[in-house]
């Protein structure tokens, strides 16, 4: 059996979203919806905090969580997370970002299990297929391509695959959360960035980059990560949305 952690970095200083991990959604902080539903995977044996700031280790101590607090200059969330496993022993690292608000347990189960079938396996992630045609275009949302046995090739904010002859493509969506083999987590944050990292500002391809390959789970689940208040409406539209259809 591997044992199985997942790390939620959360920070308050956010650029366009001060405080976001703390903001209410329907009576629930972000922080404790995260928390709460990354505790349903059934293949994760412990889940945490890792933040830089005393307000949110406070809120997730109030609701029975666990927090780890880490520096305040690290400048990505794996960056932290890497602190946080310091203190702790896995097999497997889950990185779940703090404003992900409608993650749920059954996903984070499909990242964990290539993990069982493949020894070698050092890294994970997600992907989901591109419904809006809008957002094939636009550079806010990463595109993937993965090769037939769900290996990436690329990650870009440009289209890819490039559609030459207007064919009928699907595209798809990369979704933020990884799965790490706990020695390689320590190794991939002090790898030096790479030229396709810098020109992408994309993280990731540091790995493909060393040549190490990363598998790409498909999910049809709907993520909808929290970056600006505007986010924030659109969850709550969207839960009211499914409450409607379960009262119906």
């Amino acid at each position: 059996m591997l044992k199985t952690i997942a790390i939620i970095p959360a920070r308050y200083a956010s650029t366009r979203f001060p405080g976001k991990p703390l903001v209410d959604i329907q009576g629930i902080s972000m922080i404790e919806r995260v928390y709460r539903n990354v505790e349903k995977a059934r293949n994760i044996d412990e889940v945490w905090v890792a933040t830089d700031d005393g307000r949110i280790e406070d809120k997730v101590l109030s609701f029975g969580g666990k927090c780890i607090m880490t520096s305040t200059t690290h400048q990505t969330g794996s960056d932290r997370i890497a602190e946080a496993i310091e203190k702790l022993r896995a097999d497997v690292v889950v990185n779940v970002q703090g404003d992900e608000p409608l993650i749920e347990g059954d996903v984070l189960e499909q990242l964990v299990e290539p993990f069982v079938n493949d020894q070698q396996l050092k890294m994970s992630t997600l992907k989901t297929k591109i419904v809006d045609s809008e957002e094939v275009q636009d550079p806010n949302v990463v595109k993937v391509i993965t090769d037939e046995t769900g290996k990436a090739i690329y990650f870009s904010r440009s289209p890819i695959p490039y559609n030459r002859d207007n064919r009928t493509i699907t595209y798809f969506k990369h979704i933020g959360v990884y799965a790490y083999r706990y020695d390689f987590l320590s190794e991939y944050v002090k790898m030096k960035q790479t030229p396709l990292e810098i020109a992408e500002s994309l993280e990731q391809l540091r790995v493909i980059e060393n040549g190490i390959q990363i598998q790409v789970v498909e999910t049809d689940h709907k993520f909808i990560s929290v970056d600006t208040p505007s986010d924030l409406d659109k969850v709550n539209d969207f839960l009211l949305s499914i409450q409607g259809v379960g009262n119906g």
